[in-house]
């Protein structure tokens, strides 16, 4: 696969998909996205990936869109653009259309994507982080929703997500203000899961990555994922009731069976996702 901007490894069943601009902080191109996408296709139809972990090389998770990139933009034509194309370009057109817009696809890869924020994430950067699952940060790095300060708007349903996950109150001062949030303030309000000192960032990332990968079923975690990001979109009721009928679907799977004897043997579990 050829691959320009990003570059990826597996390890014990964790892929790790790295922005590679390192010169420009991993500032954001739009051929980053396409080469995610590509990449993020095949890990799923890999079986022997089941945690898929995005970083960025060197001091920087991402700083942004590239200025060069905004210094040339043409609005004029990006109207015409939004006017003659359609704005949904789809993971997987099975999921809401809410989830098939640029960015806003991730919820609808069947394995968890998890942030590893290692440095300044700004702008865009903050946004591919928001729209992971999980998000672990570096104690070096800092969140900054940053478009005010370009007069721009929050894009890639950042409005509809950040107060979801820290509060309008939290989401109105981050977006205002556009102010530097650091690690341990993210980690306050709740838009960071946990952060760990730099020296052993990577590590515990990693670490976390592979008790997903290894001792916990995928199916379940295919199903739960798509749950809990689709009952965003539900009421409780019909979250209820998709819920019931999974839990029947999952006795019947071997996951289930393999679940239950490996607690009864005290042996590490041997889960296939099926």
């Amino acid at each position: 696969m050829n691959l320009n901007y990003i570059k990826t490894s597996i390890n014990n069943k964790v892929q790790t998909i790295t922005l590679n601009r390192p010169d420009k902080l991993n500032a954001w191109l739009q051929e980053m996205s396409d080469e995610i996408k590509k990449v993020i296709h095949a890990s799923v139809k890999n079986e022997e990936i089941r945690v898929i972990v995005i970083t960025g090389e060197g001091r920087g998770f991402c700083s942004g869109a590239d200025m060069d990139s905004l210094k040339n933009l043409n609005p004029e034509e990006r109207k015409k653009n939004k006017d003659n194309n359609s704005p949904y370009n789809a993971f997987d057109k099975n999921w809401p259309i809410d989830f098939q817009r640029s960015q806003t696809w991730f919820p609808s890869v069947p394995k968890p994507i998890i942030a590893a924020v290692n440095g300044p994430a700004a702008g865009i950067g903050l946004i591919i982080a928001m729209w992971c699952d999980i998000r672990f940060a570096s104690s070096t790095s800092f969140f900054s929703t940053a478009f005010s300060k370009r007069g721009l708007i929050a894009e890639h349903g950042l409005s509809w997500l950040l107060p979801r996950l820290v509060g309008m109150g939290h989401a109105l001062d981050m977006t205002l203000s556009a102010r530097r949030i650091s690690a341990e303030e993210a980690e306050r309000i709740g838009f960071v899961n946990k952060v760990y000192e730099e020296k052993i960032f990577i590590k515990k990332v990693q670490e976390y990555a592979e008790d997903l990968a290894n001792n916990v079923s995928p199916r379940s975690m295919q199903i739960m994922k798509r749950q809990l990001w689709q009952s965003l979109l539900q009421g409780l009721d019909f979250s209820v009731n998709i819920a019931e009928e999974e839990m029947i679907n999952s006795f019947l799977s071997e996951d289930f069976k393999e679940g239950v004897a490996h607690f009864a043997e005290k042996r590490p579990a041997l889960f296939t996702g099926k």
